[in-house]
């Protein structure tokens, strides 16, 4: 039985440098390759001595392919490729290979160019690895290896830019699911949408800042569509504000990509494109210092680096400002430790930060919750489920609930450790009608589905099975019969004609209910196989039977296939 090997080189119980190899039917596949925000050192990377000890990835890997853009499931590219070592295509989709170089040089720039740190990519780097990268169509179909299906990020429910995830009935033999809330209902969007404004509205209106860390693409779009339709309606003055240069950048690939949006962006699109905004500019750091309410958006969105942890420190000891974290955060960073309840923090160079500003959790993540995962295991009818991206503890109560409810095994790899799931593939095919007519000339019963029957054709993938002269025909191809022979010494007096003659009679007797001929060329023939008498030259008594038969005679269970025995 063919089977699927499944090894988490991170995300297995851990949420964070998504990577996950996949062997199936002789080919290795990466599916994703992510940064960990939560490490400053090589835990940051996903751990490929699991792939290979020494050498280049290239030999081991046969393609990679990245399910999105967020730098847990592509930061660490460019190191895997350009500095362990890989020269194999890289699939991703159109969006993904535009905003993915982007979001790699920011990040570059916060880790090398501001923190100084070493042992990382160069900007050189990520261009070649982006060399390397094979985009995509949405339901573009690249044949590598009959697969198991992977979804990493998903929601179950539309967002107010992107429509809700969607699967086919595809009953894969393995489904690869993201678990980052499975143990979390979240409630409805509109309720969250309401209680999002309710604070920002609140904060503004006792003249406090509000921060909203988020990553520069994505829930980033989402929640400035929120709040430029409410401060229209409500008529408010406080200032909005979106850091970083890539807002630019984003709004532009949201333009190029529009397509790719929901129903409702496209058509508001004809008279207006819904992420030029009015109300929401871009920020410069010295507004962090300005008096009176204001809004601002700024990556990263988990306060581990960059300009939202600067104004993070600076707006964390005013009990009137407000931080609305909109995501998950990975153990180790400051948003883990403030949605903890932690209230001093210990900063770099030993200093101490008193945190008096409220903390709000409101998910406007790109995860399902669990009532999403499950929804998803309805849709596709999965014959085994693995979870990856998600804690541990989590994860085991998921895993619970899916086996219980859907009588499936379910399995949670650690990092490093192999699930094995055995498949028992089955093909299913159309016979063409000419084949069918062939095969009821030869004679024999109709056709049974409770007796099974053995046809012979040839199978032309993506199309029908049709006749072996069909698909000669098709192919332009001359055909050529194979034919087995053996050969049968016995002692018999009599002339060749007189044996040959007796060999009828034994076989007419002997195998009754099959097609036995005496052929005026000097020849017996059962069913296809031909049987001929000839004497040796230094002896007359000394008979050679010569015995010839085609290749499909084996298939089609005619007893004279085998070893003949004659007794003359």
């Amino acid at each position: 039985m063919p089977e699927i090997n499944v090894t988490p080189l991170g995300a297995g119980q851990d949420v964070g440098r998504s990577c996950i190899l996949v062997s199936i039917g002789g080919k290795n596949i990466m599916l994703d390759c992510g940064m960990h925000m939560g490490y400053n050192d090589d835990r940051r990377f996903p751990d490929f001595s699991y792939i290979t000890q020494n050498g280049r990835l290239t030999d081991f890997l046969d393609c990679v392919i990245i399910s999105h853009f967020h730098l847990d499931h592509c930061g660490a590219l460019p190191y895997m490729s350009e500095m362990v070592g890989y020269d194999g295509p890289i699939y991703m989709t159109h969006p993904t290979k535009a905003i993915c170089p982007i979001l790699l040089e920011d990040f570059r720039k916060i880790t090398v160019d501001k923190k100084g740190e070493t042992n990382f990519f160069t900007s050189q780097m990520i261009k070649d690895c982006m060399k390397k990268v094979v985009p995509l169509n949405l339901h573009q179909t690249v044949q590598v290896v009959t697969f198991a299906e992977f979804n990493n990020y998903y929601n179950m429910t539309p967002d107010r830019h992107l429509g809700a995830a969607w699967i086919d009935k595809c009953r894969p033999d393995i489904l690869i699911s993201e678990s980052t809330y499975a143990t979390t209902i979240r409630d409805s969007k509109r309720c969250r949408e309401r209680d999002f404004l309710k604070k920002v509205h609140e904060t503004i209106e006792r003249g406090g800042k509000v921060l909203i860390p988020v990553f520069a693409l994505g829930r980033a779009q989402e929640l400035c569509i929120l709040l430029e339709t409410f401060w229209e309606r409500m008529n408010l003055k406080a200032p909005i504000y979106f850091s970083t240069g890539l807002t630019e950048k984003a709004n532009h690939y949201y333009k190029l990509f529009i397509t790719w949006t929901n129903q409702k962006i496209r058509k508001t699109f004809v008279q207006r494109n819904m992420f030029e905004f009015k109300h929401i500019k871009a920020f410069d750091r010295s507004y962090a210092d300005n008096p009176g309410p204001m809004v601002v958006f700024a990556t990263p969105g988990m306060l581990h680096a960059g300009q939202s942890l600067q104004i993070f420190k600076k707006w964390a000891g005013n009990e009137k400002n407000m931080v609305i974290m909109p995501g998950y955060c990975v153990q180790g960073t400051i948003g883990h430790k403030i949605l903890n309840g932690q209230r001093k923090l210990e900063m770099e160079g030993r200093a101490t930060l008193d945190v008096k500003l409220q903390v709000e959790y409101m998910s406007f993540s790109a995860h399902a919750d669990a009532k999403g995962i499950m929804q998803l295991i309805r849709m596709a009818e999965p014959r085994n489920m693995l979870l990856v991206h998600g804690e541990a503890v989590k994860m085991e109560f998921l895993k619970g609930k899916i086996e219980q409810e859907f009588s499936i095994d379910c399995y949670m790899p650690a990092n490093g450790e192999t699930a094995t799931v055995t498949t028992n593939p089955s093909v299913p095919v159309d016979i063409s009608l000419n084949l069918l007519k062939r095969e009821m000339a030869l004679g024999g019963p109709l056709p049974d589905p409770k007796k099974p029957r053995t046809m012979h054709g040839t199978l032309i993938m993506k199309e029908n099975l049709v006749s072996s002269e069909q698909a000669l025909k098709e192919l332009g191809l001359n055909e050529h019969q194979l034919r087995f022979t053996c050969r049968v010494q016995l002692q018999d007096p009599h002339s060749d004609p007189d044996t040959l003659h007796r060999i009828y009679t034994h076989l007419k007797s002997v195998l009754k209910g099959y097609t036995i001929q005496h052929l005026p060329d000097g020849t017996v023939m059962v069913e296809s196989i031909v049987i001929k008498v000839s004497s040796s030259a230094e002896d007359t008594n000394a008979k050679v039977l010569l015995l010839s038969w085609s290749y499909q005679v084996k298939h089609r269970h005619c007893p004279c296939s085998g070893v003949l025995i004659l007794t003359i």
